[in-house]
């Protein structure tokens, strides 16, 4: 059985409340911390490329903060006809939001980085996972009754799939399921075993 003190030590490069709620279901010991980056997409960059680069320099800007240690970062874009849907912040953003979404499908770019700070250079494994999602065709006054009881004001295209948001959609096509809300633990897993991390209490 693995001794806790002894496994890597594991770091959520982020302040959302959903990556770290997925990462717990791993059970493994990790520590949070919001990277203070420039969010920002670049000119002429694809929303992937965003999503991609954003994921490492999240991971990368606590590389000097947490040596020895494995640094998880991720980010996700959604976009649906070329343009990006940003967290709307407000009722009125997130309707204007749905209203623009129904009978869509909009993509949801999602990447990855795990930063194994614990030799030198650092080693880098990064993956962007896209997420294809059609939502159903509703009328305003679901969109705003789904609005007033979930509030997902903080959520890029305004609806949490992992709650009653799940009634706005249609369909799904995703290869890792949390992708989704952010954190795609199918494959996180995948590079955490490349890494050496054990799994279930059991040394590898």
């Amino acid at each position: 059985m693995s001794n806790p003190s002894s496994l890597p030590r594991l770091v959520l490069a982020s302040g959302s409340a959903y990556r770290a709620e997925l990462l717990r279901r791993l059970r493994l010991p990790f520590v949070a911390q919001a990277p203070d980056i420039d969010e920002s997409a670049l000119p002429g960059e694809a929303p992937e490329q965003t999503a991609l680069r954003l994921a490492q320099a999240k991971a990368q800007h606590l590389a000097a903060q947490f040596p020895d240690s494995l640094i998880i970062g991720s980010d996700q874009v959604a976009t649906l006809h070329g343009q990006r849907l940003s967290k709307p912040g407000a009722h009125a953003a997130a309707l204007a939001q749905l209203q623009f979404m129904r009978g869509q499908t909009v993509q949801f770019h999602t990447a990855l980085c795990l930063l194994d700070t614990r030799c030198a250079p650092a080693h880098v494994q990064a993956e962007n996972i896209t997420v294809t999602v059609r939502m159903r065709n509703l009328p305003d006054a679901e969109l705003d009754a789904y609005l007033h009881l979930e509030q997902p004001y903080d959520c890029a295209g305004s609806a949490k799939n992992e709650g009653l948001g799940i009634a706005l959609i249609e369909e799904i096509d995703n290869r890792d399921p949390s992708a989704l809300t952010g954190l795609p633990l199918i494959a996180l897993c995948s590079m955490l075993r490349a890494r050496g991390m054990p799994f279930f209490g059991l040394d590898v």
